[in-house]
C-alpha cells in the first residue's frame, strides 16, 4: 500500500503542478519543471530534514518517469477537462492526502516521535504546493484562510489514534487518506476558513 500511495501521490501532484503551469500559459519546459518541484518538493524538504541523503528520487528514476507520465497527461487531456481550476483543486487534494500519509511513514521509518511524524507529513503534503504556486506567482494556498495543513495534522492524528487501535495497516492508509481528501472537499464546499491576521488588528 505505501508503495501505491507513494506512486499516485507523486502522479497526481506533478499532473496539479503541470496544470496550473498550462493554466499559466508557461512553455513547455516550465510546465515540466513545475511539474516536477510540486511532486518532489515536499519530499525532499523532509527527507533532508530527517538526514536521507542523496534524497529519494535522486536514488530512483522512477520519480522522474512518473513525473514525466503526468506531464504528457496533462498536455493531452487538458483540454477536455470541462473547469481547469476544479480539475487542479481535485488533483491536488488527491496529493496532499496521499502525501501526507507517505510523510508519515517516512518518520515512522526512522523512530521519530508521532508528533514529529505529523510534523513531516504535513510538510510533505504542502511544500511541493508552496513552491508551485510561489514560482506560478500565487499566494501559497498554505498561507490563506483556507482550511489546508490543518487537515493534513488532523489526518496525522487519526493515523496514529487507528494505529493504536491495532488495525491492518493498509486499511489505517486508506481510512487516513480517505479523511482528509473528504474534508478538504467539504471543506471548500462549505467554505470552513480559518479567521486572517487582521482580526487582530486594532480598529
Amino acid at each position: 500500500m505505501f508503495e501505491i500511495i507513494d506512486v499516485l501521490g507523486t502522479l497526481v501532484f506533478a499532473i496539479s503542478g503541470a496544470l496550473t503551469a498550462i493554466y499559466k500559459k508557461l512553455d513547455l519546459f516550465g510546465v515540466y519543471c513545475i511539474a516536477f518541484v510540486t511532486a518532489l518538493g515536499g519530499g525532499t524538504l523532509r527527507d533532508v530534514l530527517i538526514g536521507n541523503t542523496p534524497v529519494g528520487w535522486m536514488l530512483d528514476l522512477k520519480y522522474v518517469a512518473i513525473i514525466f507520465i503526468g506531464f504528457i497527461l496533462s498536455l493531452l487531456f487538458n483540454k477536455y477537462l470541462e473547469k481547469l481550476r476544479i480539475s487542479l483543486f481535485l488533483f491536488d487534494t488527491i496529493g496532499f492526502g496521499v502525501f501526507t500519509l507517505i510523510g508519515i511513514e517516512k518518520g515512522i521509518e526512522h523512530n521519530l516521535h508521532p508528533v514529529i511524524c505529523i510534523v513531516l507529513g504535513a510538510l510533505t503534503a504542502t511544500f511541493g504546493g508552496v513552491i508551485r504556486d510561489i514560482l506560478c506567482n500565487e499566494i501559497p494556498v498554505l498561507f490563506r484562510k483556507e482550511i489546508y495543513a490543518t487537515l493534513s495534522i488532523l489526518g496525522g492524528l487519526l493515523f496514529f489514534i487507528l494505529l493504536k487501535w491495532g488495525l491492518d495497516l493498509d486499511l489505517i492508509y486508506l481510512l487516513s487518506s480517505v479523511f482528509i481528501i473528504s474534508a478538504r472537499i467539504i471543506a471548500f464546499k462549505l467554505n470552513w476558513s480559518l479567521p486572517t491576521g487582521n482580526v487582530f488588528l486594532k480598529k
